[in-house]
């Protein structure tokens, strides 16, 4: 239809569009210092299991007081946020916070997992490479630059940006803390993904699990 269909349309209900809000300037710093890392992942962000290959990134959470900067780290199989931390600064240490709980949640080992991000200075950093090499994790890095080389991060911050921030007034750094926990709770158990055959990403976590052992859930079956 035109747009001045729309326009009307609209002007009877009483309704009026979003503007998009000016985009913040990047928050990678690279660190021209650091030994290189290579890109172990080449946008190719597919894995057949759980645990293979992970991939995070920090955002900005603004609240009226002050800011918060959220760090992640998502499952490639599942696209399940495996492990977050939020913090009030943009550091290594944020990022450790973050790898170190998605280790945590999947029962401390975590060996041979590909670790990919960006080459902001949070990564590349003596701090979080010590941590990764204490897990067992392989570092994995992109272009600087290069939104693209890390998308499935990027996705997940535009989302939690289009769906939360831009639409809800933060007011304290506690309430941010409160409702983006309860975010990504709904982002793992109530946000279905093509990329998971349109399941929830606990659910396709499950999927994977008995494709990779059919007997898993006939052991399971007993048990119960």
């Amino acid at each position: 239809m035109s747009e001045n269909t729309v326009a009307a349309s609209t002007a009877r209900q009483g309704l009026q569009g979003r503007s998009p809000k000016r985009k913040r300037r990047c928050l990678t710093r690279p660190d021209a210092m650091a030994d290189p890392i290579p890109d172990l992942v080449g946008r190719d962000f597919h894995a057949e299991a759980v645990d293979q290959r992970w991939c995070g990134d920090l955002t900005e959470v603004p609240t009226e007081e002050g800011k918060l900067y959220l760090a992640t780290v998502l499952d490639l199989a599942s696209r399940r946020l495996a492990g977050f931390a939020l913090g009030e600064h943009h550091d290594s240490a944020l990022a450790k916070a973050a790898l170190c709980m998605a280790a945590a949640m999947r029962g401390g080992d975590v060996a041979g997992v590909i670790f990919h991000s960006d080459k902001g200075g949070e990564y590349v950093g003596d701090l979080f490479a010590r941590a990764c090499t204490a897990l067992g994790v392989t570092q994995s890095m992109g272009r600087v630059g290069s939104a693209l080389d890390n998308a499935p991060a990027e996705s997940f911050n535009s989302t939690l940006e289009h769906e939360l921030l831009s639409r809800r007034r933060l007011e304290s750094k506690d309430q941010a803390r409160r409702d983006v926990a309860r975010f990504i709770d709904a982002y793992n158990h109530r946000r279905r993904h093509s990329s998971c055959e349109m399941l929830l990403p606990v659910a396709y976590e499950q999927v994977l699990v008995d494709r990779a052992d059919p007997d898993h859930r006939a052991r399971q079956d007993r048990v119960a």
